[in-house]
């Protein structure tokens, strides 16, 4: 079906709808506990551009691979195995020699606590020296890949701000990409911790400022276009408690303006009243529609927010590859973020029929 929003290459003619290139780390989650005092974790992967990929290959049964880099030990085999469970082609992963204890390569690591109440989910990142990291931008046959018929590629501010090369390796796949026909889109995804040694927010800017060239689908929240492109939000508290939408249409207008190359332009808002409620909803716009918004829904009870916007995002490309409106696809992407929130661990455990149920409108009600 024909989305007027975006043009995407037939999923006949095509190896993959969708490739994700990003790090995938190993995720060690306390549950109800704090990492500080925690005796026991259990363990996810996950990946702001990898849950993407995942989503939409196990919500949305569409075809992946993920482009990534693992130093070849346990810990690297263990995040292959999680990512096979999630049914992505992990052909193009590049594995590197491991050294014994780390010196010249590692995996990374991602400890998060979920927060309750008052008390703020906390993420701490052990990242430093990775795989991923040192990749360099023609360590891939880009060519090959998308040449074999790729629909979108999916990555993002949080890839491109690992090291020096990982931005060179981003525009890299991102230029391939366009030349053969692929949809590019980018989560901006600011974490200040990424970019706090490396030059902070004048850094990353310059970094996102030239990515976004190469980009059609632009997503990314109130902080991730302030932060990464420099368009402020006038009018919005620091909660977003008091949501006002027509503040986020002059920045996504703004934003349109800039980058003439954006095809649409999608953002999340969350109102955050608790760790463990709050307001969520949508809004996008594109050069063939303009302006919509998702169903608002507000005081949504949250279990785990990690990844509720990669799965908005997942939901989203879905839409725009599948479905016939820019409306449908942020539905699709604000209920798959929703959903994506009442189980833990970054990656989703929704299917299509209860995405399209919750964004037509159905209820939490039993179903037996």
């Amino acid at each position: 079906m024909a989305n007027p929003s975006i043009t995407t290459r037939p999923a006949a003619e095509c190896r993959y709808d969708v490739v994700a290139l990003g790090e995938i780390m190993l995720r060690l989650d306390p549950g109800d506990r704090r990492v500080r005092t925690t005796r026991s974790f259990d363990v996810w992967e996950g990946g702001g551009e990898y849950n993407v990929a995942r989503g939409l290959r196990r919500a949305f049964g569409l075809r992946g691979a993920v482009v990534t880099a693992l130093a070849d030990n346990e810990v690297g085999r263990l995040v292959e195995d999680f990512v096979l469970t999630g049914g992505l082609d992990t052909s193009w992963i590049q594995w590197h020699p491991y050294d014994g204890i780390g010196r010249t390569v590692r995996n990374g690591l991602n400890f998060t606590e979920r927060g309750f109440g008052v008390r703020g989910a906390v993420g701490v990142s052990d990242r430093g020296n990775t795989a991923i990291s040192q990749m360099k931008p023609d360590d891939v046959d880009w060519d090959a890949l998308f040449g074999s018929g790729v629909r979108w590629l999916h990555t993002g501010g949080i890839f491109a701000a690992l090291s020096e090369s990982a931005a060179d390796v981003a525009e890299a796949a991102m230029s391939a990409a366009r030349r053969h026909g692929t949809v590019v889109s980018y989560d901006l995804n600011f974490r200040p911790s990424l970019w706090k040694g490396i030059g902070g927010i004048e850094r990353a800017r310059e970094v996102n400022q030239r990515l976004a060239h190469h980009v059609d689908v632009m997503i990314g929240n109130e902080e991730d276009f302030t932060a990464s492109l420099g368009f402020e939000v006038e009018g919005v508290d620091e909660s977003l408690t008091d949501l006002d939408t027509g503040a986020f249409r002059a920045m996504i207008k703004t934003a349109a303006e800039a980058y003439p190359n954006f095809q649409v332009i999608a953002t999340t808002l969350r109102g955050v009243k608790t760790a463990t409620v709050n307001d969520w909803g949508a809004i996008a716009w594109s050069r063939g529609e303009g302006f919509v918004e998702a169903t608002h829904r507000p005081d949504l009870e949250i279990y785990d927010r990690v990844g509720g916007g990669d799965s908005f995002a997942s939901g989203l490309a879905y839409g725009l590859l599948e479905l016939g409106s820019l409306q449908e696809a942020v539905e699709y992407g604000a209920a798959h973020g929703a959903l994506a929130m009442t189980t833990p661990g970054d990656t989703t455990t929704a299917n299509l029929a209860e995405v399209a149920k919750l964004a037509g409108g159905g209820s939490a009600r039993v179903q037996r």
